[in-house]
């Protein structure tokens, strides 16, 4: 279900998704507690589940499923934005989240990307 949610999400303006993902150029902390444990569950069911929807779920979908079921269960998390280009000049973008230490998804080619945003929950007062 969140994956179908990530993905109509897409649909609106980014200025709109921005700031539902958390505060930005935020990052959470990188102590990993009981929460590891949890984010490497999350991430495996939402990488099975991405093979069985009837779209093609891609690295920021992904991200914002396990970054709403996480949070959901009080689990910080950070999304990361990323961009790089090839030896022709294309853009490509990425996105991968992170949790504590771990990263939970867009993991495998994370390499090479710049950042140029992120999303945190806010840090408590």
């Amino acid at each position: 279900m969140w994956l179908a949610v990530a993905r109509l999400s897409l649909l609106v303006p980014f200025r709109w998704l921005a700031p539902r993902l958390g505060e930005t150029m935020a990052e959470s902390s990188e102590d990993d507690g009981r929460e590891a444990d949890l984010g490497q569950r999350v991430a495996w069911a939402v990488r099975v589940a991405s093979r069985y929807t009837p779209w093609a779920t891609r690295c920021l979908a992904e991200a914002i499923a396990a970054k709403a079921m996480l949070r959901l269960r009080g689990v910080p998390t950070t999304l990361y934005l990323g961009l790089a280009k090839d030896e022709a000049g294309n853009l490509s973008a990425h996105a991968w989240l992170r949790c504590g230490r771990r990263y939970l998804t867009g993991e495998k080619t994370m390499d090479g990307f710049t950042v140029v945003a992120k999303f945190a929950e806010a840090p408590p007062a």
